[in-house]
């Protein structure tokens, strides 16, 4: 039997040589000494489908920054006050939240895509002082409250303003940024990110993102999204890199011609776009030859994604996992070898174990399955969730914190994930994760994807059901698929029912939602 693992560093300090200094400012960090060093790199691209909208350079945006930053400060918001964001992909995002961060304030990122309703519960729950909308995006004055509003308009003549003098000299455990994610609740929760969290991302540059200043980062998602605001523009100009987003349709064949315009050395997506980029898009017609990888995130890459890419490219694919509340701490990457079916390793530097279910959170032993868990004192775990004590004690396991994902350590360190703890479905009175259902249903030739969950048959009794999106030109029958399952799974493992479906639900950032799957 395996003794328990418990993947600390060598030197016993959970954060090492990456631990912030007391004093430390996320933005200063990420711009400060890159507009003294190299003021006129290219520090972030704004690209459209046929030609870029905007270019900022590390001076230009160092002094957008603290001249937004002045002008919030003189609205007298208090330190720590909350500054919601609520704009498209344009350059404005970034430069206002790190203003944000800059003057001493809370920035919130939110999706332009919430309805009213949705927006005003995160005004109302996080008490935002201000709201910044962008030009495309309107809000009547009347539905916000106490919460100022503050428009293209705004934003504009604070950047031409009188910028601060220097960065807000906040501690490394200060507030900087809430982000809200949904939880087991009805509603979303607020997960509460200290300064410190920016430096604790360093372990990612290095064994997950092969990062450096010479770099050149294109990142296919949203702003709103954290891993768009951590991956796409956080880590490069941590680095002193350049970042390229795109503010164009979203259309599947445009990456490829990107990556090849920009000169991209490393790319972010889902896995759902990398697939979606081998199905629609014409590799061999554009240069990729300065790409040196690819770095997925936010859903399994699959064995057979990883060779097709593979395949296609000649380029590896690194894949990640992380959450809202720590971002990612377990990867493959430059000097982690990547393990197919495995998102990787923990990261050097970070304290990672598997405990029980229940009972004492003692670490497990390599090949128990268990919650997935981070020690307390890693610099990238949040500060807690806003306003919500008792779900933090839930998370809280002793020293350890506890996401709810359900995991596994082999002998070796590789990670196997086994789903949500909350995700998981009950068969014959075993526990089943989708993830594994998935993993060999997506292995058939004939199907694109797939999502798989509980369906109720009637009102007493659910059974393990695939919901599965066709190959182009594919087609087979829903018992040809159940028999692929049953040749390859445990019997009480293999779905019941198979549906056919145009497309998986997902949320805007393409993660698939098991839960709306029934009722797709």
């Amino acid at each position: 039997m395996h003794p328990p693992q418990d993947h600390t560093p060598s030197d016993q300090t959970p954060h090492g040589a990456d631990r912030a200094p007391d004093r430390f400012n996320g933005a200063r960090h990420c711009l400060a000494e890159n507009a003294r060093l190299r003021p006129d790199k290219v520090a972030l691209v704004m690209a459209g489908a046929g030609e870029d909208i905007r270019t900022l350079t590390f001076g230009e945006a160092d002094r957008a920054v603290r001249g937004i930053a002045a002008g919030l400060m003189g609205l007298g918001l208090a330190p720590g006050a909350r500054v919601m964001i609520r704009m498209g992909n344009e350059a404005d995002y970034v430069l206002v939240y790190f203003a944000a961060l800059a003057a001493g304030l809370v920035a919130l990122p939110s999706s332009p895509q919430l309805t009213p309703s949705e927006a005003a519960f995160l005004r109302d729950n996080s008490g935002a002082s201000v709201m910044v909308v962008g030009a495309a995006h309107e809000v009547g004055r009347e539905d916000l409250g106490a919460c100022r509003l503050l428009g293209p308009a705004e934003i504009a003549a604070m950047k031409a303003g009188p910028p601060i003098a220097d960065y807000a000299d906040t501690h490394a455990d200060d507030p900087a940024t809430l982000v809200y994610t949904s939880g087991t609740t009805s509603r979303p929760k607020g997960v509460l990110h200290a300064h410190r969290a920016i430096r604790g991302r360093r372990p990612m540059h290095a064994h997950w993102l092969g990062l450096s200043e010479t770099d050149v980062m294109l990142h296919a998602g949203t702003m709103n999204w954290t891993y768009t605001l951590g991956v796409g523009i956080t880590d490069p100009w941590a680095c002193g890199a350049t970042a390229v987003l795109y503010d164009g349709p979203r259309d599947p064949t445009v990456w490829p011609a990107l990556i090849a315009r920009h000169g991209a050395t490393l790319f972010a997506a889902v896995p759902s776009l990398y697939r979606q980029m081998l199905k629609y898009a014409d590799l061999s017609a554009h240069d990729l030859s300065a790409l040196r990888h690819g770095v997925t995130a936010g859903e399994a890459l699959s064995p057979e994604l990883l060779d097709a890419w593979r395949q296609a490219t000649g380029k590896p694919l690194y894949e990640a996992l992380g959450m809202s509340e720590i971002s990612t701490y377990v990867s493959s990457g430059p000097t982690i070898p990547v393990r197919a079916g495995s998102p990787g390793k923990p990261q050097p530097g970070r304290r990672v174990a598997i405990l029980p279910v229940e009972g004492a959170p003692e670490p497990l032993p390599a090949g128990e399955v268990g919650l997935l868990a981070v020690h307390r004192t890693e610099p990238g775990l949040m500060l807690g969730y806003w306003n919500r004590p008792e779900e933090e004690a839930v998370v809280m396991r002793g020293e350890w914190f506890a996401g709810g994902d359900l995991a596994s350590l082999d002998a070796e360190g590789y990670l196997t994930f086994h789903g949500r703890n909350d995700d998981l479905m009950n068969a014959l009175a075993y526990r089943v994760s989708p993830n594994e259902v998935e993993g060999v249903l997506i292995g058939h030739p004939a199907v694109a994807e797939v999502g798989v969950a509980e369906l109720a048959v009637r009102a007493d009794l659910t059974v393990i059901a695939a919901f599965v999106v066709l190959a182009p030109d594919a087609h087979v029958e829903a018992e040809a698929l159940m028999s692929w399952c049953r040749e390859r799974l445990a019997a009480y493992k293999c779905p019941r029912a198979v549906r056919f479906l145009d497309s998986l639900p997902r949320t805007p950032n393409g993660k698939v939602q098991r839960k709306r799957l029934a009722h797709a």
